[in-house]
């Protein structure tokens, strides 16, 4: 595709005033060249081409976000769409500052509420802004199958004279580029959310024990061959039935999840964190030893101890766990023996009167 920039249409000192120009001014400065760029046969199939290259969402919003630096000058271009939560989140933008985030979001709302371009000229004097907010904003909804499934927006901190004007053809053409990259990015986004629901358990969120085992065997192989240490936490709640007894399965289903939180916001990020199978949670530790396990376990223990489960229902349930924890290459030389090595510790920890940790302190025999 052929950039469209002032910069490479108008000569130098066009050009200059160009780039001083308002965002308004400098829409309207090269609207006619890019309505003959986006006509182009050649145009749409390149879009269509290079959108379906790939099934990253992220890299399908970046490859928008370049071609709308080259169609519109504007000191920020951003793509919002929703994420596997279903939740809107900016994911790909050149030039965005914390300044120009508010703006941004009343474009997004905007734009996935109507489903219709969203421009504005000065947004301080525009009934669609907020107070403290300022500048000049041009947004595309990205429709997919007569629905909006992201919005592609140009933000600038200087306010226009006037707004900036898309003519209809211009707003045509537009669209037609924008569509195949919208049914594409769609695409992309709805099979990353089956590839997360596969591994994923719907309860708690976590992972799932498929997903657990994969990651175990592809860590145990990368830590045997680079020497470093692979460490995992086996834990299983203690007395847990009581609470399905006493309050029920949907409460026990909640505090299930609560213990999920727990185990999830005292791991780190390069950590697995996976629901076994019912109240039995693991957690792969890459890179990391003994002692480095335990003050994770450690963490994990105190957190559920200090917790009241099922607050928000009126109730104050107090729950323990019973940890176990194993480390390659102390204890174990594959991922079938680690998972072994610290179900056996958790083990000792119930024999022991439950509530606590206990470390292999050697590989199970084979």
């Amino acid at each position: 595709m052929t950039p469209i920039s002032a910069k490479s249409d108008l000569p130098d000192s066009a050009a200059r005033r160009t780039r001083r120009a308002d965002l308004a001014s400098r829409l309207k400065a090269c609207s006619r060249a890019l309505r003959v760029e986006l006509e182009r046969r050649e145009t749409l199939l390149d879009a269509i081409r290079d959108v379906n290259a790939t099934l990253e969402p992220r890299k399908i919003a970046a490859w928008l976000v370049q071609r709308a630096v080259q169609w519109i000058p504007s000191p920020c271009w951003v793509v919002v769409a929703r994420d596997l939560k279903g939740d809107l989140a900016v994911i790909a933008d050149e030039g965005l500052t914390d300044n120009l985030t508010p703006p941004l979001w009343i474009a997004a709302h905007f734009v996935i509420r109507r489903g219709a371009e969203f421009v504005s000229g000065d947004l301080a004097k525009d009934s669609r802004g907020a107070s403290g907010v300022a500048g000049s904003a041009i947004a595309f909804p990205l429709v997919c199958r007569n629905r909006t499934v992201g919005v592609l927006i140009g933000l600038d901190p200087a306010p226009s004279t006037v707004a900036p004007a898309l003519s209809a053809p211009l707003a045509l053409a537009i669209r037609s580029v924008l569509q195949p990259a919208a049914i594409a990015l769609e695409n992309a986004i709805t099979l990353q959310r089956s590839e997360a629901a596969s591994v994923t358990d719907d309860l708690t969120g976590l992972y799932n024990s498929r997903y657990l085992n994969q990651v175990l065997r592809r860590e145990s192989k990368r830590a045997s061959r680079s020497g470093r240490p692979l460490s995992l936490l086996f834990l299983d709640l203690d007395g847990f039935k009581q609470v399905n007894d006493r309050h029920g399965h949907l409460a026990g289903s909640k505090a299930l999840t609560e213990v999920a939180q727990i185990i999830r916001g005292s791991a780190r990020e390069t950590d697995v964190a996976a629901r076994f199978g019912g109240d039995e949670f693991s957690v792969i530790l890459p890179d990391t030893g003994r002692d480095g396990a335990v003050s994770v376990a450690e963490r994990i223990l105190d957190r559920i101890n200090a917790f009241r489960f099922l607050e928000s229902d009126g109730l104050d349930v107090h729950l323990t766990a019973s940890i176990g924890v194993s480390t390659l290459p102390d204890v174990a030389a594959s991922a079938e023996e680690l998972l072994r090595a610290a179900d056996v510790a958790m083990y000792r920890v119930k024999d022991a009167g439950k509530n606590g940790i206990h470390v292999a302190q050697e590989a199970p025999p084979f």
